[in-house]
């Protein structure tokens, strides 16, 4: 296997061994990159001096652990791409906007201090939707990253740079962030493994708002295994962070457990299999399932009512939020500014017409007119009692169920240009994965099969805080398949 094919768990054996170095590895990921980032265009940003400094210092302090028999940090010497939306100091950070085309954070967002103290190393950071607005990265306002499987499609979005990188091996793994479906998506679009924590088990500190009570921060790797330790690291309390939960952090790689899933009850709610699913993709799933049930979990029919009411809920929640989180970028504290007009509101007005793109535009638009007065209590308000109900279609589905399974998404992926201008088939790409966002629930998307030659995801959700039995039954389905092995060939 070449180096920049490894996975972060065999990686660390090698490294720990003796049998590679961290200088050996990122060379390997660093050629890669210049081999396939041509075609692929994940990173926005490559830092390979910088990483080439780090792979050295890792080097001599795995040289160190192994003289004197200590362990070293969990990801001392591993190559890991992050998403343009979190801040990374002395790295230049834009969330893939124009307003943010110069912006150099003076310090690391949370989970970049975390992967620091573990020792893992930049590689550069990765393609975008603007402000995580999309599920194509179509809307990047540089350039669009194309789907390592085929280079005509989009990885899906808006961690899509995230996820062409981990796909074409073009780093170990990834950070992404997903306000309504953007780490699972992408990530069944790629072939590879998405993971949204629970909102509140990791620390937003750092990360570029778009949608505040929705974002959250999660690994995209290559197998579950991986999502499990990097989760590890970057979950925790973190007490600059308002919505931080204060509860312990388990060892989720520790505790995958035995193939088995005697005992485990797996939810299938039937809205996620009605109009609008690909009926191969559906059959993809469906095969899942039953090899869930061949590893003895029992599955039972659940109802999720309120399913269809979470793409409209999301669309008035998200853009009111954005609306007020992107009413910073104004031309006048930092970031871009257009010198149109020596008047202040010009200044303002001719900034923000030309550093925002059009869906951010759309989205702005949108928030401001729910929040307005006459408006406020006819949307945005009844928006959140919906989310309420949402929230307890899946408690009560959960006081049957451990875990409840879907597909991530309703296709695979789309054609570049194929959806671009027509905002609401976009919208309907993550219509399987905003009710678990609106409901603060953990989820994870793993490769299933094929359509045509093109991924398929399967959609694993749990209770609140209940990563590990998620990752367990994640991890048996990996096991007892080998679609997460499939590559694709660059």
């Amino acid at each position: 296997m070449e180096l920049y094919a490894l996975t972060v768990h065999q990686a660390r054996v090698l490294l720990a061994r003796g049998d590679i170095s961290a200088t050996e590895l990122v060379r390997a990921v660093l050629e890669r990159i210049e081999s396939v980032e041509p075609r692929v265009r994940a990173y926005l940003t490559i830092v390979a001096e910088r990483a080439r400094e780090q792979a050295r210092a890792a080097d001599a302090q795995w040289m160190e652990h192994r003289r004197i028999g200590t362990p070293a940090p969990a990801l001392l010497g591993i190559p890991m791409a992050i998403k343009d939306e979190i801040c990374t100091r002395g790295v230049r950070t834009t969330a893939a906007s124009k307003i943010l085309n110069n912006f150099v954070p003076p310090y690391d967002a949370t989970v970049m201090e975390k992967l620091n103290a573990a020792g893992a190393i930049l590689i550069g950071k990765t393609n975008q939707d603007e402000f995580a607005m999309g599920s194509s990265t179509e809307n990047s306002r540089f350039f669009i990253t194309h789907n390592p499987w085929d280079l005509t499609r989009v990885p899906g979005g808006s961690s899509g740079g995230s996820a062409a990188a981990v796909a074409a091996d073009e780093a170990l793994f990834a950070l992404g962030t997903d306000t309504g479906g953007s780490v699972r998506q992408p990530a069944a679009f790629t072939n590879t493994v998405g993971l949204r924590p629970t909102y509140g088990r990791v620390s937003r500190y750092g990360v570029i708002a778009f949608a505040s009570s929705l974002d959250q921060v999660g690994p995209m790797t290559k197998d579950v295994r991986d999502a499990a330790l990097v989760l590890s690291i970057i979950a925790g309390h973190d007490a600059r962070e308002a919505t931080s939960v204060n509860l312990p952090v388990p060892d989720y790689a520790g505790a995958l457990g035995e193939a088995s899933l005697r005992g485990v009850r797996v939810g299938v709610p039937r809205e996620y299999f009605g109009a609008g699913l690909q009926a191969e993709v559906a059959q993809a799933v469906r095969a899942a399932i039953r090899i869930l049930e061949s590893l003895g979990a029992t599955i039972h029919e659940v109802t999720l009512p309120h399913t269809d009411y979470a793409l409209p809920t999301y669309y008035l929640i998200a853009p009111a939020e954005a609306s007020a989180n992107l009413a910073r970028y104004d031309g006048v504290k930092y970031g871009y500014r257009l010198e149109e007009s020596q008047e202040m509101w010009e200044v303002m007005r001719a900034t923000r017409g030309e550093g925002f793109g059009a869906e951010v535009k759309r989205r702005i638009m949108l928030g401001t007119y729910a929040l307005s007065a006459g408006y406020y209590d006819a949307y945005y308000v009844k928006a959140q009692k919906v989310r309420t109900l949402i929230k307890q279609d899946f408690d009560r589905a959960f006081e049957h169920v451990d875990v409840i399974v879907g597909p991530t998404s309703p296709c695979v992926a789309f054609k570049i240009g194929e959806r671009v201008n027509d905002p609401l088939q976009m919208y309907l790409a993550d219509v399987f994965t905003l009710a678990q966002a609106l409901a603060g629930l953990p989820a994870i998307s793993i490769p299933c099969g094929f359509v045509e030659g093109l991924p398929v995801g399967l959609q694993i959700a749990a209770r609140a805080f209940d990563e590990t039995t998620m990752l367990r039954v994640a991890y048996a389905y990996e096991q007892a398949t080998e679609w997460h092995l499939c590559k694709p060939v660059l």
